[in-house]
């Protein structure tokens, strides 16, 4: 699980030396987390989710603030599809259910999800939406932000969609690995009714 260490990487400067400590400290944390979640949704879902850690090899300067990982897509990506993601930065862990980069079929998704409000209704209080993905940003998630931001993904040629939870840096660390690794993966599952809904979109 993530600790206190690997909150720290976004404080090492320089690029080289990041990324060395986000391949040490952050991305076995990704692998062994998302080949439970990936375990765990596969009855739910119907398959096996792949799995895609972030490299960021095409950085030549810049470190990065935000790395992450994607479940769903097939074997050469993930950014086409709907995708479940989680990803950490300095101040916080995200889970999201993933709609970035122009996936295939974003304008009939985001027409299904106006649609069928119900499938957001489910939801818990406290899930929230993030329209940038390039952004450390999020807001909460209420009727009119969600028809906003969904309006927007579907109208918007860089409108993107995602949706989730996040934990901060203080709230994980004061969890177990267990209880934040069940936390997570509950977030996850309250994701799949809108995961299958995308999916069946063609």
């Amino acid at each position: 699980m993530f600790t206190e260490e690997s909150f720290a990487v976004f404080d090492i400067e320089g690029l080289d030396a990041r990324m060395a400590a986000i391949r040490a400290e952050i991305q076995p944390v990704f692998q062994q987390l998302d080949e439970y979640f990936v375990s765990e949704l596969r009855p739910l879902v119907g398959h096996v989710l792949p799995i895609h850690i972030a490299q960021h090899r095409r950085r030549t300067a810049h470190a990065p603030d935000f790395t992450w990982s994607a479940m769903g897509g097939d074997n050469r990506g993930y950014k086409k599809y709907p995708h479940f993601q989680l990803g950490i930065t300095a101040g916080y862990c995200v889970m999201w259910l993933s709609f970035i980069d122009n996936p295939l079929n974003e304008q009939k998704m985001a027409d299904a999800f106006l649609a069928d409000s119900a499938v957001f209704q489910q939801l818990p209080s406290d899930f929230v939406i993030n329209l940038d993905h390039t952004r450390n940003t999020y807001e909460p998630l209420t009727e009119e932000g969600l028809a906003k931001g969904l309006k927007r993904w579907r109208d918007v040629k860089k409108g993107e969609f995602q949706i989730g939870r996040v934990l901060t840096r203080e709230e994980l660390v004061k969890l177990t690995p267990a209880e934040a690794r069940q936390y997570m993966l509950e977030t996850y599952v309250q994701l799949v009714p809108l995961y299958q809904l995308a999916m069946s979109v063609k």
